[in-house]
């Protein structure tokens, strides 16, 4: 062999042996940019979650905000319960015991001509009056409670009338009771010049102290008087 087919020989094997080289460093460098994309894929998962995760602890937050909020709400709804609470937590006027003879009246005055009565027995609350420019009234299973604009509080027991109807009451008066719907009743409160004044429930008892008479109209329709 020529010296010049020596020096093609080698000259090819040189190339082929860099062509394989370059070849294999393309592969080298094909795998790393794979790698490379792969953990850049997974990274770019890796952020979703971590998104996924910050809605999640976002949601969280939201629903502390909205859980925060309905404690707001009931806060504020609460409000005329604390001052309830305020009227149970502060001295009655005073306390009078009631026609049962085991529950009593606690009085609290909380403006002029604007008092509350708790029904209290056995250290429960049973029921509450307010007078709120008018007197109030509560049929207790029979036992029938008025709390006036002046905060006197008067109890009887018995004396009902099932209405609709017309019945005699304490004191002359006559009561004209008639049915308006469900827990809904009125009654017309008549004496000798007509009628002096009308009860109507409106899902609630109500009372009236027509000059020194008594009188409770439930929402179930019984109306009672007492002297």
């Amino acid at each position: 062999m020529s010296s010049n087919t020596t020096v093609r020989t080698v000259r090819r094997s040189t190339l082929r042996v860099a062509a394989a080289a370059l070849v294999a460093a393309a592969g080298l460098t094909l795998t790393a940019c794979s790698g490379s994309d792969a953990a850049g894929a997974k990274s770019a998962g890796q952020p979703d979650k971590n998104a996924a995760t910050a809605r999640s602890s976002a949601s969280g937050w939201s629903g502390l905000q909205s859980t925060a909020a309905k404690a707001d709400a009931t806060g504020k709804k609460l409000g005329g319960t604390h001052a309830t609470n305020a009227g149970r937590t502060a001295s009655p006027v005073r306390t009078q015991r009631l026609a049962d003879g085991i529950s009593k009246a606690e009085i609290y005055k909380l403006g002029d001509q604007h008092y509350r009565a708790k029904i209290v027995a056995r250290d429960s609350v049973l029921a509450t009056m307010e007078t709120k420019g008018r007197d109030a009234g509560l049929d207790a299973n029979d036992m029938f409670v008025t709390l006036t604009l002046d905060g006197q509080v008067h109890s009887w027991m018995g004396g009902g009338h099932q209405g609709p109807g017309t019945f005699t009451l304490a004191g002359g008066w006559t009561a004209k009771v008639t049915k308006l719907g469900e827990l809904r009743y009125r009654a017309q409160i008549i004496g000798h010049d007509g009628v002096a004044a009308t009860l109507e429930t409106n899902q609630h008892d109500v009372g009236l102290d027509a000059n020194g008479i008594y009188i409770v109209l439930s929402n179930g329709g019984v109306i009672s008087a007492h002297e």
